[in-house]
């Protein structure tokens, strides 16, 4: 089953949690969708974890189609959601649309993601006027790093707490199938999750949302043990990776790789003969 906005929302209405993931590549994105995920989500946290760049602010829209367009590529059940990067979308409704359709067009997204609510509602209604589903992330926005003053939990007090709830409502006016709220307290994202008609995931926001994402490189323990507190690990993929990465340079230099079992054969008539042709130049 291809799944959609309105299966998303079904499964809100069912109490199914939803399942959502990163991916920035073509293979990554295939076992996901084999392994039954729901959602993918193109991230700019590629700039991070791919590109290798101390937070999301430098990705560009080509970073964001180049990555998206693979991904939809390997993922033909998962619904693919792409992030609008740090000023694709900021500037103008007018900007927001057409980067959004270009996600869309070129990256083959299914849908966008954008930081923000009641600032952007004017953004988000627009992209959705133009059929183009959006979701809306709140609460630790990574491209307002420098606005905060740092990767911080958010919502903590009385008045940001009131803000985010009406961030989020504004969101759901403004037409946004679905909310993510990373980093945000474990009660105000149930209440959240309660006040909200939309799917809410959630990312360092506990149990209580319709779903969960994580950065796919967190869940695989892809940093030798570095990670957000939110993001269990569900496998030391990177121990494992350093370790195959070590065998192979070992058994390399030991000439043990390749072995008899890695090669392919030729005739010993047909070696005869290049032999003496090789002897035949080197003698000329």
């Amino acid at each position: 089953m291809k799944h959609t906005v309105t299966t998303l929302h079904k499964q809100k209405i069912d109490g199914d949690k939803i399942t959502m993931l990163t991916a920035y590549d073509y293979y990554t994105a295939r076992l996901m969708d084999e392994a039954g995920i729901e959602c993918i989500l193109v991230g700019d946290s590629l700039g991070m974890v791919m590109l290798g760049y101390e937070d999301t602010l430098a990705v560009t829209m080509e970073d964001m189609i180049h990555h998206t367009r693979a991904v939809a590529r390997g993922a033909s059940k998962a619904l693919v959601i792409a992030d609008l990067p740090f000023m694709s979308y900021q500037t103008s409704v007018y900007d927001a649309v057409v980067n959004a359709g270009r996600l869309v067009k070129e990256g083959r997204a299914a849908a966008v993601k954008l930081e923000g609510g009641e600032v952007i509602a004017p953004q988000i209604k627009a992209i959705v006027e133009a059929s183009i589903p959006v979701v809306a992330h709140l609460g630790l926005t990574p491209q307002s790093v420098n606005a905060f003053g740092g990767f911080k939990v958010q919502g903590k007090d009385e008045a940001a707490a009131v803000k985010l709830l009406a961030d989020a409502r504004a969101a759901q006016a403004a037409g946004a199938f679905m909310v993510v709220i990373e980093c945000v307290p474990e009660k105000l994202a149930r209440l959240v999750t309660r006040e909200l008609d939309i799917p809410v995931i959630g990312i360092g926001a506990g149990a209580g949302c319709d779903g969960q994402v994580l950065v796919y490189q967190d869940m695989l323990g892809m940093y030798g043990g570095i990670a957000p507190k939110f993001a269990k690990q569900f496998a030391d993929m990177g121990a494992a990776m350093k370790a195959a990465f070590m065998a192979y340079g070992d058994q390399t230099k030991a000439g043990t790789f390749p072995g008899p079992e890695h090669v392919f054969s030729i005739s010993d008539e047909v070696m005869a003969a290049v032999q003496k042709v090789a002897a035949h130049g080197k003698g000329a």
